[in-house]
């Protein structure tokens, strides 16, 4: 087992992933910044982690103990293991009692389940948010000109951030907390899945700003199976890219 991987100097932006609240917390927690102290002990362990795990500098396979990540946070031991319970909530680490916990291996069967699940959620969105589209088409459109910034600078990470954030938009809007939720989580899953090629083949992103373009412009039309067409032929794209990096 390798020693307590400590997240690098860009572990603020890569943390952007976990979502606002986590971000900062794994942020402050890593630049050991003021204020640290005033956040509870079992959420700076989680934030963390996750963020470790989905950086993939703790990778799948490796065993994490308790005394280390104790040390490393700067916590004792009881905040660690319920942490580490919400980890093997979902799905990122599995427990193994007076060993430690085992991060998770990304496999193919959790491609596809996750991919197919996203799927569900998304159409099952574009459907809900069709009555009113229209509220969408401006913050949407923010998300897609972000992604163009980005783009332009070659920062691939901040880039799928905007993308993710383009997706969200949409599952928000259609109001259910419960799918709202699990929807983030399996995008932190896929994150650690990851797309190293985009960071090599600039073309995917354009052919991704493509696709979101043409989503905002289905929004703004008549059809809804149009834009859940669009929503799907997305995923499945994402879904070709991820089986290429395995």
């Amino acid at each position: 087992m390798g020693g307590v991987a400590v997240i690098g100097g860009d572990a603020a932006q890569d943390a952007l992933t976990l979502g606002e609240e986590t971000a900062e917390i794994a942020r402050v927690v890593v630049e050991a910044a003021p204020g640290v102290e005033k956040i509870p002990a079992a959420e700076r362990v989680y934030a963390y982690v996750k963020a470790a795990i989905l950086d993939r500098a703790y990778p799948g396979g490796e065993l994490l103990t308790e005394g280390e990540l104790a040390t490393a946070v700067g916590v004792s031991r009881t905040p660690v293991r319920e942490a580490l319970l919400r980890l093997e909530e979902s799905g990122l680490v599995k427990l193994y009692p007076k060993k430690g916990a085992l991060v998770l291996p990304v496999l193919p069967q959790e491609i596809d389940d996750v991919l197919e699940a996203r799927e569900l959620i998304e159409t099952h969105a574009a459907a809900k948010v069709w009555p009113r589209r229209k509220q969408l088409i401006e913050a949407l459109t923010e998300r897609v000109d972000d992604m163009r910034t980005h783009r332009r600078s070659g920062d691939a990470k901040s880039f799928l951030e905007a993308d993710r954030a383009f997706h969200e938009a949409i599952v928000d809007a259609a109001g259910n907390q419960i799918l709202a939720k699990l929807y983030n989580s399996l995008r932190d899953r896929q994150v650690r899945m990851g797309v190293p090629g985009i960071e090599v083949q600039p073309a995917r992103m354009d052919k991704s700003i493509t696709a979101h373009q043409e989503m905002i412009e289905a929004l703004g039309g008549n059809s809804v199976k149009r834009f859940r067409e669009l929503v799907i032929a997305h995923i499945e794209t994402a879904a070709t890219d991820l089986r290429g990096t395995r």
